[in-house]
């Protein structure tokens, strides 16, 4: 368990994350299905980000504006090229987004409704000082061969970016040393989403007591 409800929050939180193309789309899906209210913070970054927001406004101050498209919307790709490939832009613009994602995040979980909230946060175990609100961690693991398969297929990613993408991340023992739940996607989606199926009444009870 991560930490105790603080902040104004009243609902039991579950924390969701696990490595880049682990899997947690479909774990968010299946929970959604199974009537779990769900706040995803990478939503809400793109959200933060869009054409007016001031976000937008310090990142493009930041890097310059050959980060922005054509209609002044983020060229995420661009932008994710540059922080990989240097760890202090990484940090900048982490300075600039995450305030924002947190703050919103909680927001969001305040105004939910459902028997819990499934909150989906890629970079959880690098941040778990800003979450310690959230009740138990969720961690969906993979092999790592079969998460370069996947991120590679997913994001037309080379080799190069998706090694950056990794080393920008918690190791995967790493990760599986913080959570309280694990969901293992070794067996394919079918047995993914069985293991939610059992996951959901486990954090009904929880919630409920």
């Amino acid at each position: 368990m991560v930490g105790t409800h603080t902040g104004g929050k009243t609902h039991f939180v579950v924390g969701l994350t696990g490595g880049i193309a682990s899997g947690k789309s479909t774990v968010s899906a299946t929970f959604a299905d199974l009537g779990a209210a769900i706040v995803d913070t990478d939503l809400i970054a793109r959200a933060v980000v869009a054409p007016g927001c001031a976000a937008l406004g310090e990142i493009a101050a930041t890097f310059g504006p050959s980060i922005l498209t054509h209609d002044g919307s983020l060229d995420r790709r661009k932008l994710r090229e540059i922080v990989f490939a240097q760890q202090s832009a990484r940090a900048r613009l982490e300075a600039i987004l995450h305030p924002r994602i947190r703050c919103e995040a909680l927001t969001q979980v305040q105004s939910a409704r459902g028997p819990y909230v499934v909150l989906v946060v890629p970079l959880l175990v690098e941040n778990v000082d800003h979450y310690g609100w959230v009740d138990r961690v969720l961690v969906v693991d993979v092999a790592r061969e079969l998460q370069e398969r996947l991120l590679m297929t997913r994001d037309d990613t080379g080799s190069e970016l998706a090694a950056a993408n990794f080393a920008a991340q918690v190791s995967r023992s790493e990760r599986l040393a913080r959570a309280d739940d694990v969901g293992r996607n070794s067996l394919g989606f079918g047995d993914l989403k069985a293991q939610v199926r059992n996951a959901d009444r486990r954090y009904r009870v929880l919630a409920a007591t």
